[in-house]
């Protein structure tokens, strides 16, 4: 239909401008996107018209020009009892209105069962918000039934669903946090959250739409979408319209989804939906949004997206304008089930879906049925579909167009690993790297899927951190000095920040080298009251058993793809081999960490410390970063506490402290896009000391960060310590630039200075006295000569020998991948000071260990080839 002119509608030359630019294909800004929401009449019809030849370049573009795409679903109301109080809502009830808290599997097994004969694909999960934490009905049924929470019986069911029926299930389980993605990934190809406005006003103004539903904070909800593209979850939101919101706010809130979209690629559609009153409703009284509003909303919401976002309008809430929203620019009509109502809008029944494909054709369209999962991601695989479900979806996919294939069979089918733990993973690939990796190098520069793997490179811009001029009056350097050296726990953060600034900027601007040289002095002082002047170090191997990952951190040049040439997984006996060798050379400690492999179980790292006790049962595993914890814990469905105490009992002895970065999610999601948030990573910490499991601190800094970054860092590292007492050490890890992507796409500066090396290590030992003995500089990082240096400002270890240091290297470190005893002991030589073996505990080995390592000189000679004679070179006094 065309739409016609209201009353007293002219075009103004702000409407005029913004359809040109519009017409023209120039980006809009939200001042201009709500002058378009207001189009009505002739502005209205072009506002359409532009839209869609921006839908129809971007059907054009996925290979399937003219085709409009639905969902085939049933609809399962798993609860409909929900903590929040939206005014609009009747999907939420109260306990006493419902024969049961929750649907029992019987009845969620039912209608899947009923879906799949009328030839259903997807399982649309719907339910409230955590109802647990308001009803104690629905916390006894869980108790009951056993479950730990509600999410928990979700991603029970979704595997019922797959296993049993072929079914494909959609979550929308409400506000999600990024753990919570972890678990439901591997059992769901898509989920989804209506982001509905941004307006904070109706979430906090007594009697708006949103007030008293902690849930439907603006800031939580966007933090949702957020964490599903860093977890690479295809996801699906939208727009609710006409529940009080202005229209800047309805702008507003577009935008926001397109800085999310851009900058992680996962927003697989968006729903722009209409508000219908509904009778026993706070908003009962509120006119319902009118059809070409939303056909404005629909048409702007294509324009700011672009052609690759999915726009979607629900079909059972227009009345008969269907024409009207596919001129307004949507692609898709969502999900329609011939089975079950619209259970959040009952009173509005789905369409025929005969009857849908003649109305779409009536346009010029073909009606297509897709999958929950979106043809793109489909064909795309990894990392956004998990192997778990990579058979399911096939089963229902045409591989040509990722669309649902019209002669699909709907069947059951396995959803875990049927051996268990390593199962049917495949091993292989570029093995030898750890030692090709210093004669041959990597085999290029970046990994293959660098332009999609980490986000979007521009988006990614606009997020860095304000940088802070060094001209910024801070404490005066004297008096930090001198508290620095009489109360180092005294230290403010001002102070702190003024002794790093010691160090200049990254040209050197600024620098006083006499006030730097002083605070190394001071730190010398606390290193030699606290440990003495030991420099220790500790004979061990690293082994990473995998470097194939999608999580997509920046500032890594290690992880690869399983197909690229680098790519390489160990199997179990190959990991128990080289521990076999290290114990051989002397070896007190294994390290062990991988990528985020992920056909990995998480039982695996059970098999891998198990693997190695079994050949090697006195050394000591120092294995799993906090991100393989969570990993593994995700993937086992088991709380982070339980996977800890099963990794203990499998043979793990401490945690590396790595996936640290820097503890600061600003900082942390410049770095990463889908690493563990810095709560995660504190809580996989605590949990670790509180079970009795020991680790390691870290901090790698000089990338996207500020000296502001580094002092909050480790003042945090020292508030967990006090709480804990669980760190045995401190390790700073410069960022090495070379090859990292974050340094290849010109957004992080090329790592710390030297200067600022030598105030940092030194600030460390500062800040953290009293709390954390040893401070460990990476000579894997820094140069021999640099390595003196923070050895004579605090610092008191240097970490293993190593063996095989692939990380580092593949991120282009010049300084090799193993360094023998002998090596250190000529770095340590020209500082005077005792050389000493330790153990992972900082205690002595024993003196069989420490025989073996002079032997060897403490490094296998796998690694290096035949032993060589050593040269007799001038070394400080070591002691064993």
């Amino acid at each position: 239909m065309t739409a016609k002119r209201p009353p007293n509608a002219s075009s103004d030359s702000g409407t005029r401008r913004a359809l040109a630019r519009a017409r023209d294909g120039k980006t809009l800004d939200p001042g201009e996107a709500a002058i378009l929401l207001r189009a009505r009449g002739d502005d209205l019809d072009a506002l359409l018209a532009h839209a869609s030849r921006v839908r129809d370049a971007g059907l054009e573009a996925a290979g399937r020009p003219g085709v409009i795409t639905y969902s085939r679903k049933v609809f399962i109301p798993l609860t409909r009892l929900c903590r929040d109080r939206c005014g609009y809502c009747t999907f939420a009830t109260a306990p006493h209105k419902l024969p049961a808290a929750f649907l029992s599997p019987d009845e969620v097994l039912e209608i899947a069962r009923q879906g799949a004969a009328m030839g259903c694909k997807e399982a649309l999960f719907t339910l409230g918000d955590r109802p647990e934490d308001r009803w104690h009905q629905a916390r006894e049924w869980l108790d009951a039934h056993g479950y730990d929470d509600t999410l928990s019986y979700v991603r029970a069911m979704a595997i019922r669903v797959l296993e049993e029926t072929g079914l494909l299930p959609h979550l929308n389980p409400g506000v999600l946090t990024w753990k919570d993605l972890q678990r439901l990934k591997p059992v769901a190809p898509s989920m989804g959250m209506m982001l509905e406005t941004t307006s904070r006003r109706l979430f906090s103004e007594k009697g708006e739409a949103h007030y008293g539903s902690p849930d439907k904070d603006p800031d939580v909800r966007l933090r949702v979408l957020e964490d599903a593209g860093r977890s690479s979850v295809p996801f699906t939101t939208g727009l609710l319209i006409g529940i009080g919101e202005t229209i800047e706010e309805r702008a507003e809130s577009i935008f926001a989804i397109r800085r999310v979209a851009r900058e992680y690629g996962g927003i697989q559609e968006v729903i722009v939906q209409n508000f219908r009153a509904k009778p026993d409703t706070a908003m009962r009284g509120m006119p319902d949004a009118d059809l070409h509003e939303l056909a404005a909303t629909i048409a702007v919401t294509r324009l700011v997206l672009g052609p690759k976002v999915r726009v979607q309008a629900p079909p059972n809430l227009i009345g008969e304008e269907y024409a009207l929203m596919l001129r307004a620019g949507i692609d898709d009509w969502g999900g329609v089930s011939p089975l079950t109502p619209d259970h959040v809008n009952p009173e509005r029944p789905w369409p025929q879906i005969d009857d849908l494909a003649a109305r779409t054709a009536a346009t010029g369209f073909t009606l297509r049925e897709r999958l929950t999962i979106y043809p793109e991601y489909v064909l795309a695989g990894e990392p956004w579909l998990d192997p778990r479900l990579t058979e399911h979806v096939a089963a229902l996919s045409d591989p040509a167009t990722g669309l649902a294939r019209e002669d699909a069979v709907l069947r059951g089918r396995p959803w875990q690993e049927p051996d268990g733990g390593l199962g049917g993973l495949v091993t292989g690939g570029r093995a030898d790297l750890h030692t090709a990796v210093d004669a041959e190098g990597r085999t290029g520069d970046r990994r293959a899927d660098f332009d999609s793997v980490y986000g979007d490179w521009d988006a990614l811009r606009e997020r860095l951190p304000g940088t802070r001029s060094h001209h910024t009056v801070r404490a005066d350097v004297r008096e930090a000095l001198r508290q620095a050296e009489a109360d180092p726990a005294r230290l403010t953060d001002e102070q702190a920040l003024t002794l790093l600034d010691l160090a200049g900027d990254q040209s050197g601007a600024g620098a006083d080298d006499a006030g730097l040289e002083e605070l190394c002095r001071i730190a010398d002082g606390l290193r030699r009251e606290a440990v003495g002047d030991d420099v220790t170090y500790v004979v061990n191997r690293n082994i990473n058993f995998t470097n194939v990952c999608y999580t997509g951190c920046r500032f890594c040049a290690f992880a690869q793809r399983r197909t690229d040439a680098d790519a390489y997984t160990l199997s179990l006996s190959e990991v128990a081999d080289r521990a076999q060798e290290a114990w051989e050379a002397g070896a007190t400690e294994v390290c062990m960490q991988g990528g985020i492999h992920p056909d990995l179980p998480g039982t695996a790292y059970f098999d891998i410390a198990r693997a190695v006790k079994e050949r090697c049962p006195e050394i000591h595993v120092h294995a799993f970063s906090p991100m393989e914890v969570v990993n593994g814990a995700s993937r086992t469905n088991l709380s982070v506490e339980e996977w800890l105490h099963a990794a203990r009992e499998a043979g793990v002895d401490s945690l590396p402290g790595t996936a640290a970065e820097i503890l600061d999610d600003d900082v942390r999601w410049v770095l990463t896009k889908g690493k563990l948030p810095t709560r995660e990573w504190i809580e996989v910490i605590t949990t670790a000391h509180r079970v009795g499991i020991p680790t390691t601190s870290t901090m790698m800094y000089g990338h996207v960060d500020t000296h502001e970054h580094w002092v909050r860092h480790i003042r945090l590292i020292r508030s967990i310590q006090e709480e804990t007492g669980g760190f045995s050490e401190f390790v700073l890890l410069p960022f090495v630039h070379h090859s990292a992507p974050i340094y290849l796409a010109g957004i992080s500066r090329p790592g710390p200075t030297a200067r600022e090396n030598r105030a940092v290590h030194a600030l460390a030992r500062i800040m953290l006295h009293g709390a954390i003995r040893n401070i460990q500089c990476s000579w894997v990082k820094l140069r021999d000569d640099l390595c003196r240096d923070v050895l004579a400002g605090g610092v008191n270890d240097l970490g293993g020998t190593l063996m095989e240091e692939t990380i580092s290297r593949m991120a282009g470190s010049e300084n090799g991948s193993y360094k023998t005893i002998s090596e250190i002991a000529a770095m340590v030589a020209p500082t005077g000071r005792p050389l000493r073996q330790r153990t992972t505990s900082y205690g002595r080995p024993g003196e069989e260990r420490a025989e073996a390592a002079r032997r060897s000189d403490g490094v296998c000679q796998s690694v290096r080839g035949p032993l060589l004679t050593v040269s007799p070179v001038s070394r400080p006094p070591v002691t064993s």
